[in-house]
């Protein structure tokens, strides 16, 4: 179909000129006033590409039409030329403030007619072409964006399925049964998110807060190569049995390491350093590295404490289970080794919450979201 221009002028003489002038090329409507034309543009408004309009016309001039197509936004769709004897600046400022695109100045030259409405019809094809082309590859990119968020999701909800499977493993070969990683994963939760709160300037944020307690799964993953003869001694450690025995700090993050492609790297790191570091204490006098202080990461701290915690309120092979009041005083007085202020101070806030937590995960992250009022 061919361009329609559409030709706005209240003497007919000059309707027909322009209209002989373009008639080759383009298919022409003609408006006699302004009304007219706005009527026109309000049933065809989407197959018109120029608008050729007179100023100065009786009832209706073209200024009203202008302000009438700026009010609706057509002026962003439709290119106009003036058609004006008045070659004043005023005029010509007046209507460019309106968003008019050329100038025509009576009388006529055909050739220049001609060219201009060419040259302006071009470029306003090229821009809704290249508004198209846009509008598809935002599309696409919007889609894309789509698929690499629900591929993240399904890669994060993988992680979590093969953490807690192989922490699982760990807890069942040691005697457990299997929710001491769900209490640790929750006491976790709640140590970070505290964290978060009370110490902004760390740059912890909810999702990684999330992420150092779902990786708190895999603390002990060693003791996979612990021998059970060790492993479930109901008695005192040798200092060579205790020496095998921490060794599954090591052990274990090198079995991590060797899955390293397993999961994403930001997730491998934070498991590395959970299994390496969970028994380093804040004064050095931990294990396997006896680093201290904030050389020891943030996420092995948080689950050091937790960890500490549901051993101490929990029966062992090798020993009874303390009252919470008991751990928690062990805890705070140092006679399980000294723990980083700040999360002390955290843990010492969330005394009630430890002490309230059901064994079941789903309640634990359930009062987690409650207390901190989240999602």
């Amino acid at each position: 179909m061919r361009n329609k221009v559409l030709i706005v002028d209240d003497v007919e003489l000059n309707r027909d000129i322009l209209s002989d002038m373009l008639s080759d090329e383009y298919e022409i409507l003609t408006a006699s006033d302004g009304r007219e034309a706005i009527n026109i543009m309000n049933s065809q408004i989407a197959s018109i590409s120029v608008i050729i309009l007179d100023l100065v016309m009786p009832d209706v001039d073209g200024f009203y039409v202008l302000s009438i197509m700026k009010e609706r936004g057509w002026m962003n769709d439709i290119p106009v030329v003036v058609i004006t004897g008045d070659q004043t600046a005023e005029v010509e400022a007046k209507a460019l403030l309106l968003g008019v695109n050329d100038f025509v100045h009576k009388p006529f030259n055909v050739k220049l007619v001609r060219q201009r409405v060419k040259n302006i019809t071009d470029l306003y094809n090229y821009r809704k072409q290249a508004e198209e082309r846009s509008s598809i590859q935002t599309d696409i990119l919007e889609k894309t964006n789509d698929l690499l968020r629900r591929q993240a999701f399904e890669l994060h909800q993988n992680n979590e399925r093969i953490i807690d499977v192989l922490g699982t493993v760990v807890e069942y070969r040691n005697l457990e049964s299997g929710q001491h990683i769900h209490r640790v994963k929750g006491y976790t939760r709640l140590l970070a998110l505290e964290y978060m709160r009370l110490y902004p300037e760390s740059g912890l944020t909810s999702k990684k807060a999330n992420m150092i307690a779902s990786a708190s799964a895999l603390h002990d993953i060693g003791k996979i190569a612990i021998p059970d003869s060790i492993l479930l001694k109901p008695a005192r450690f040798t200092r060579e049995e205790f020496e095998v025995m921490t060794s599954h700090t090591t052990k274990g993050a090198e079995i991590l390491k060797e899955m390293a492609d397993v999961w994403d790297e930001e997730y491998g790191k934070t498991c590395y350093e959970i299994c390496l570091y969970h028994h380093e204490r804040w004064d050095g006098k931990g294990y396997p590295k006896k680093i201290k202080g904030d050389d020891i990461p943030l996420s092995a701290q948080l689950v050091s404490l937790a960890d500490v915690y549901d051993a101490l309120v929990n029966e062992r092979c090798y020993k009874d289970a303390f009252t919470q009041e008991q751990a928690y005083n062990m805890i705070i007085n140092g006679d399980c080794g000294t723990f980083n202020p700040k999360i002390i101070e955290c843990f010492k806030n969330l005394r009630q919450e430890f002490e309230n937590f059901d064994t079941d995960k789903v309640t634990l992250d359930n009062q987690i979201s409650e207390y901190f009022n989240i999602s």
